[in-house]
């Protein structure tokens, strides 16, 4: 098992992770990378990481579908954030083998966060 520590900037961001986690599988052994993040308000995703407009559309989608100002019971104001972190998921699993993810062409690993700016923990395990 390894934790590694994401620090975001903004208030919502998705952050690659993806070059931090190809350097934690080079040269193991294994099949499957298990990666999970024990936040309520931020989450994991797998998608493009070719072209940075992707991840603003996705993030776009989201406050579109559900909106920071809607007025939502929970009190502490970020209510969105975990709804969209409940969305978007807390875990992912990744194959690889001799020391290299097995990511498609265009995919990347991003930490996705609706309540930042924040320091993050993403807890990995090599199966």
């Amino acid at each position: 098992m390894f934790e590694i520590i994401v620090k975001t900037s903004n208030r919502v961001e998705a952050k690659n992770i993806t070059d931090e986690l190809e350097r934690v599988v080079r040269g193991k052994d294994g099949s499957i990378l298990h990666l999970y993040t024990p936040h309520t308000t931020c989450g994991l995703l797998i998608n493009e990481d070719a072209d940075p407009n992707v991840m603003k559309d996705i993030l776009e989608a989201l406050e579109r579908i559900v909106p920071g100002n809607y007025p939502y019971k929970h009190l502490e104001g970020n209510a969105h954030a975990h709804i969209k972190s409940s969305m978007i998921g807390c875990s992912i699993m990744v194959p690889f083998s001799e020391g290299k993810l097995r990511l498609g062409t265009w995919q990347g690993i991003f930490l996705m966060e609706f309540d930042g700016p924040r320091e993050r923990k993403v807890i990995g395990t090599l199966v």
